[in-house]
């Protein structure tokens, strides 16, 4: 009878999603999964306990690598050797080997299922023998939670090509020669002295004549008075370079 999934049950296994559990047992936990096409299946998923122990996973392992199909080489040969599983045993078409191990199984309604791997996890009784005594009891039955697988390694980080990595590289060789030819415009240019200027030509001297009198400007000779004229005689025009002799002592 399927039950609801309950909190630490795996969402997921491999390539199967898993619906509901089918059964819960002390070594582990059948489910009730889907693969990618639709098609049911049934898992069976060691719990935490059985699947820290080496001895009791190698036994479940072992049971479900013997219902599996033959292989070819080496390992079809010895799974040959150690015989097939006994008759009844579901057919296996898909097993993880890894730390937390679980089968699947196709699921069939009241036929045998992932459960049937199970029961080969834990030893009873006495190997020779009647039992005498209190039963085998492992020191992991306790611990009754689901083994989670590990979670898928991450993808790797994206690569470019090589086309792209060129042109990636060209780009930035033609921003920095950009770069360095802005800044040497905007520093080196500044910088520079300006160029020097051509000389002013030299000052040329040439010694003008001397100033010549006109025929206008020369003086003429008043008429002295006559002796028989009254009145006081003009005065004497001065003349250029006269000096005044001053009044008579």
């Amino acid at each position: 009878m399927a039950t609801p999934l309950q909190y630490g049950d795996p969402p997921r296994l491999g390539p199967y999603a898993v619906q509901a559990r089918l059964r819960a047992l002390p070594t582990g936990f059948v489910y009730l999964a889907q693969d990618a096409g639709g098609r049911p299946v049934s898992v069976a998923l060691l719990t935490r306990g059985a699947a820290l122990d080496a001895a009791a996973r190698e036994r479940f392992l072992d049971a479900a690598r013997q219902a599996a199909p033959a292989r070819g080489g080496v390992r079809g040969w010895v799974a040959r050797a150690r015989g097939r599983a006994p008759a009844g045993a579901p057919q296996v078409i898909a097993l993880d080997d890894g730390p937390a191990p679980w089968v699947a199984v196709p699921y069939a309604p009241g036929g045998p299922g992932a459960e049937w791997f199970l029961t080969s996890v834990l030893i009873t009784g006495t190997l020779i023998g009647e039992i005498h005594g209190p039963d085998f009891v492992p020191y992991w039955l306790g611990d009754r939670v689901p083994a989670i697988p590990l979670p898928p390694p991450p993808a790797p980080p994206p690569t470019e090509t090589r086309r792209a990595v060129l042109v990636a590289m060209s780009a930035l060789v033609v921003l920095v020669v950009l770069t360095g030819v802005i800044a040497w415009l905007l520093l080196g240019r500044g910088e520079e002295l300006p160029p020097p200027t051509r000389p002013l030509p030299p000052t040329m001297f040439v010694p003008t004549p001397p100033p010549q009198p006109s025929p206008n400007d020369t003086l003429k000779p008043s008429p002295s008075p006559s002796p028989g004229d009254s009145g006081t005689a003009p005065p004497r025009p001065t003349l250029p370079g006269d000096e005044d002799s001053g009044d008579p002592i």
